[in-house]
């Protein structure tokens, strides 16, 4: 039970939820109410890009909150992003030191820009949040981690950052891509290898081993 209604707390969520005997560990089917009193886990989206409004909408639909920061106010508007729950018009560094962040936090990095990536990126991957991911080429990365070795940050800290963002489902459209973006937070969150189920020897469902800091709830 605690392993069902832990999706429920981890996104805030209130509601009921349906264990059923079949696939369960239960010997009876249950009706579980789940109260949770944490906000909804945040995605911060930095680049108002194409990519963008893709990733703001399956960020939606996973239950995160959205925000969208770019310092460019021509791009960061409500009428490219209708569906953001937030949209911030501010260097993105600067933002970010001005934010609460929490252990559920994502950071996405559409910028593709070293003179935002790089003061972006040296703060948040010294931030206690859950992913840290960043869009461009291999070469960008490579670059963009020299770039960011020359301004201390570490090769733990560097080990934190996923980049190239996403995983590798052969993208190309803005919504594959953040289809694969949303896949490696998934993973990340839930604690999944992200190789195919078919022929595979991992469980589908990955138990925590115990409750995630900063998760408040109950289950009645």
């Amino acid at each position: 039970m605690a392993a069902e209604a832990g999706a429920f707390l981890d996104a805030g969520r209130t509601g009921t939820l349906e264990i059923g005997e079949q696939g369960s560990r239960c010997g009876t089917p249950l009706t579980v109410l789940v109260e949770a009193s944490v906000p909804p886990p945040r995605m911060i989206v930095f680049g108002a890009i194409d990519f963008a409004s893709a990733l703001v909408r399956i960020g939606g639909f996973l239950g995160y909150r959205v925000t969208v920061c770019d310092a460019r106010p021509v791009f960061a508007t409500r009428d490219r992003f209708p569906e953001a729950d937030e949209i911030v018009v501010d260097w993105p560094h600067r933002y970010l030191e001005r934010t609460e962040v929490d252990a559920r936090t994502v950071l996405c990095v559409l910028t593709h820009d070293a003179k935002f990536d790089v003061p972006l990126l040296r703060l948040a991957l010294r931030l206690p949040v859950a992913y840290v991911g960043a869009m461009g080429s291999r070469r960008t990365h490579l670059d963009r981690n020299e770039r960011l070795r020359e301004v201390g940050v570490t090769e733990a800290e560097l080990a934190r950052l996923r980049s190239p963002i996403g995983l590798d489902l052969g993208a190309r459209t803005p919504e594959e891509t953040a289809l694969s973006i949303a896949a490696e937070i998934v993973a990340g969150r839930r604690g999944g290898s992200g190789v195919p189920l078919t022929g595979a020897h991992t469980p589908i469902h990955h138990d925590p081993a115990s409750v995630p800091a900063g998760r408040v709830g109950s289950v009645a």
